[in-house]
């Protein structure tokens, strides 16, 4: 499912936030970073709120004035507040909200354990949002993908 969430977050960051300064490449790293949990096989902290807030505040506290820098590596936990809210972490409050519900998280799921269908049309809308994507940002133009991959950024001139 790295399409859906990768792809959406971009797109959702890019129309919510209009800023060509974000780094995009960052937001679609953030996003994806909770499916570490699908890697190791079960969920940890990653899934619940706590961990895109923790990063949130270490991004705050170590770049207090690099404006610059904290603007690129706010990109991560925006992501991965963008995580929950596309996998539905929400939905499972003792996951979303832990560790308020108790420490132990054995005999919680992961959201992405949802059908193989499911993900499946989860992945088409992802490649749906990447072809919108893709017009909406001009990503035709090759100066503007060489601005993306170089930098994260997307071109002004198309985010008005």
């Amino acid at each position: 499912m790295l399409i859906w969430f990768a792809v959406v977050s971009v797109v959702v960051v890019a129309e919510v936030f209009r800023s060509p300064l974000v780094d995009y490449r960052l937001v679609a790293v953030g996003s994806i970073l909770p499916l570490l949990d699908v890697v190791i096989g079960r969920p940890t902290p990653l899934h619940a709120l706590v961990a895109p807030v923790v990063v949130m505040a270490v991004v705050m506290a170590s770049t207090a004035g690099r404006r610059l820098l904290r603007r690129r590596l706010l990109g991560i936990p925006i992501g991965m507040f963008l995580h929950l809210v596309l996998d539905g972490s929400w939905d499972r409050a003792p996951l979303f909200w832990w560790p308020v519900f108790g420490a132990s998280l054995a005999g919680e799921s992961l959201p992405e354990a949802r059908g193989v269908a499911f993900r499946l049309v989860l992945e088409l809308m992802g490649v749906a949002a990447a072809f919108v994507g893709f017009r909406r940002y001009g990503l035709a133009e090759a100066g503007n993908r060489r601005l993306l991959a170089r930098s994260g950024h997307l071109n002004r001139a198309v985010l008005r």
